[in-house]
């Protein structure tokens, strides 16, 4: 088991994507915080012993709650080795349609804001420790294309990929290393929105081989990019798309 003795921090956690790295993490040997909004999505993990399983309910867009995070994890697991900025949110919707307050303003403050306090929250426990210490952040495949009904998200995404290369740069005097890894079209939820307007079958043929990524396909990346396995991997996304970025809808099939 690649990550034995390490200790992560998980936000997003009761999500699709989140709940699969979560358990994927478990399985190769570490012991997980597992943090989300919701305290109620978070009894999904009941089952699990507290000595390699404990729960948090945070708002990633308050620096303090994020702060207390860290340290219940760190109380409670005695070290911080591992930070994954995985929540995020986003819904579609067209770009003139938007109400400021409601359609940017939020998904800007968990997309971006949030993915910055756990840069900030973690590196400066890493620090304290005088340890090494990997941050994962969890960026899109749309950080990179454009698309419509997604504006907000996209531009979100697009900072994420940012405040990880220059995370990075800064943190590496410290041993920290900052990567990021880019989901394309992932069966969750969040994606699952797209049913309601009648696209779900379009997207899924849009796809290299017209299948969803599973989010188990996504936490197995995800266990390797924090493990010391992929050490000489820093400062950038690993795209995890399916090849979804470099090519157009088929013209057939």
């Amino acid at each position: 088991m690649r990550l034995t003795n390490k200790t992560a921090v998980v936000t997003g956690a009761a999500g699709g994507i989140g709940q699969a790295i979560v358990k994927k993490l478990l399985a190769e040997g570490a012991q997980v915080l597992a943090a989300d909004l919701s305290a109620s999505a978070l009894t999904v993990f009941n089952d699990y012993p507290k000595d390699k399983l404990i729960t948090f309910s945070v708002d990633v867009t308050d620096y303090q709650q994020v702060e207390a995070m860290v340290q219940h994890g760190v109380t409670h697991f005695g070290q911080l080795d591992i930070m994954i900025n995985n929540a995020g949110i986003g819904a579609p919707k067209p770009l003139l349609d938007h109400d400021p307050i409601a359609d940017f303003e939020p998904v800007t403050r968990v997309n971006q804001q949030g993915v910055y306090y756990g840069i900030l929250a973690a590196g400066r426990q890493f620090r304290r420790q005088e340890s090494k210490g990997v941050i994962l952040n969890t960026s899109s495949v749309y950080a990179q294309l454009a698309s419509e009904m997604t504006f907000t998200y996209n531009v979100s995404k697009a900072a994420v990929d940012m405040m990880t290369k220059c995370a990075a740069l800064e943190l590496a005097p410290l041993g920290i290393r900052v990567c990021a890894v880019a989901p394309g079209r992932v069966d969750t939820p969040m994606l699952r929105q797209y049913e309601a307007l009648g696209l779900w079958d379009h997207i899924r043929k849009e796809q290299m081989r017209q299948t969803f990524t599973q989010p188990s396909e996504i936490a197995d990346i995800v266990a390797f990019l924090v493990s010391d396995e992929a050490n000489c991997i820093n400062g950038c996304t690993v795209s995890a798309s399916d090849g979804f970025e470099h090519f157009k809808y088929p013209l057939l099939g």
